[in-house]
């Protein structure tokens, strides 16, 4: 066993007994008691003074040395991957143990220095260096949905651009976010002697992140979560990258191939039981198809649920402010969120086979299952009488979020269409929600997509300020 394996498994053994101790005693305190080190601080304060005073070390590194760095959490994530999406999964009781394992495993792919750029331009009257310089101290917000990925990433690309980071996890993540941050900074401060290029709080909570929103120690913030903690961050005063909601609807029109389609569907909205942003939460089937398609969807190893199943699964997953279903108001219970697909089955009613990867079933277009962000394994599918009504029932169940779309079709100027509609930041032609962040495709990935505010999906560059500097003709000597 090497030096860092050992780190590891002291630092998974140590969080995994405090968890079991907590769980034992019913205590209700969180991460409270992990030992304060390795990136781990009793307050918010301390944990921006310690952030900082390794930032202006991190700022003097070359692009090589920050991607020693880089390497290390790259390098952990894909080494600890089983252990690590084990302990995220029992943690926070939501998701798919398989797909747990993959989102560490794929952090190898997020941009690091390699994206970092600089840019030069000069004519007669002298010289123009545009850097791009880093903030400082940058505050992040994580979400329950993938803890330990979202901090991986988003430490790869802050750390890349010269910055250092304060994370506050969600308390039902907490206890992994914490564990795989000391484990990083311990590697981290072995190789290139720089503790707390990383730092946490021991007692994370929601007054906690509300101290790091408005701290005068934290430049830039951001929050990758739901509306209400987006907002929270924007009336801060600070500059926000906001990874916000999603609700991404899906087109297949009569020119599909609706094998592909359904495989392609399925893969995407089952992944990790739906709890990413970008799963296909909605599908939109032109009428001359959609038989064709529901059979397509059985077929490639999905359940169809009848009218009285969908109902009663829509009574498991929502409250209604008033009588009736299927006018928009109901707000989503936790209860099933990210649940495996037999937990949702049982809700339903149904019993269904071993390893059926979704469930889905047929609703109208202002069902709550297709207005609501539901983030669990089941999809409604709606039936449209052409593809222009597709797309504009997309557009409505999208609710101007600008997050991501998705179209199955042969006809490229349906594509269009649809793209120029939706106006999100990622559109995927003819394949799963997955490839949007690089999966078997040339895109790039980041478990931060900032839709609210325009940054698009996270690179370094995102974390950098732009610095103009400029050379005057009468300083330089010409030879």
């Amino acid at each position: 066993m090497t030096l860092n394996q050992e780190l590891v498994a002291e630092i998974t053994r140590e969080v995994v007994a405090r968890l079991q101790a907590q769980m034992q005693a019913g205590s209700a305190a969180g991460p409270a008691a992990a030992e304060i080190r390795d990136g781990v601080f009793p307050t918010v304060d301390d944990a921006v003074k310690a952030a900082a005073a390794s930032q202006l070390k991190v700022q003097r590194l070359s692009l090589e040395e920050r991607g020693k760095a880089v390497s290390i959490i790259k390098r952990m994530c894909e080494q600890n991957a089983n252990e690590w999406g084990r302990l995220e999964l029992e943690e926070s009781k939501i998701g798919r143990l398989d797909h747990k394992i993959d989102k560490l495993k794929i952090v190898k792919n997020v941009l690091g220095v390699e994206a970092m750029r600089s840019e030069i331009r000069g004519d007669a009257s002298g010289v123009c260096m545009i850097e791009h310089a880093p903030w400082g101290v940058i505050g992040m917000v994580l979400p329950a949905t993938h803890s330990i990925p979202t901090m991986a990433s988003n430490a790869i690309n802050v750390i890349s651009a010269g910055n250092t980071a304060v994370f506050s996890p969600h308390p039902a993540a907490a206890g992994c976010a914490t564990m795989a941050l000391r484990a990083f900074n311990r590697e981290i401060d072995r190789e290139l002697g720089i503790p707390n290029m990383i730092t946490i709080m021991a007692n994370p909570s929601i007054k906690a992140a509300e101290e790091v929103f408005h701290h005068p120690g934290i430049a830039l913030l951001c929050v990758t979560g739901g509306p209400f903690v987006v907002k929270a961050a924007a009336k801060s005063g600070k500059r926000v990258i906001a990874a916000g909601p999603g609700n991404p609807p899906v087109v297949v029109d009569e020119t599909a191939d609706l094998d592909h389609a359904a495989k392609s569907i399925i893969a995407g909205a089952s992944f990790d039981n739906n709890l990413l942003c970008i799963s296909e939460k909605e599908i939109f089937v032109v009428e001359s198809v959609f038989d064709a398609f529901r059979a397509a969807m059985r077929k490639a190893n999905a359940f169809e649920l009848d009218a009285a199943a969908v109902e009663r699964l829509s009574d498991a997953a929502f409250k209604f402010d008033g009588p009736g279903k299927g006018c928009g108001r109901a707000h989503l219970k936790r209860d099933l969120v990210g649940r495996d697909v037999a937990e949702l089955a049982a809700a339903a009613g149904v019993r269904v086979p071993a390893g059926t990867d979704l469930l889905f079933g047929e609703t109208k277009a202002d069902h709550a299952f297709v207005v609501e962000e539901q983030m669990m394994p089941f999809v409604p599918i709606v039936r449209v009488p052409n593809v222009d009504a597709g797309i504009a029932a997309s557009v409505i169940a999208e609710h101007g979020y600008r997050h991501t779309a998705i179209i199955h079709s042969q006809d490229m100027d349906n594509v269009t269409r649809m793209a120029r509609a939706m106006n999100t930041t990622l559109f995927v032609h003819n394949g799963p929600c997955t490839a949007a962040l690089g999966s078997d495709s040339p895109g790039y990935l980041s478990f931060s997509i900032a839709t609210p505010t325009g940054e698009g999906v996270t690179t370094p560059m995102t974390f950098t300020r732009e610095r103009q500097i400029v050379i005057g003709r009468g300083a330089l000597r010409i030879v």
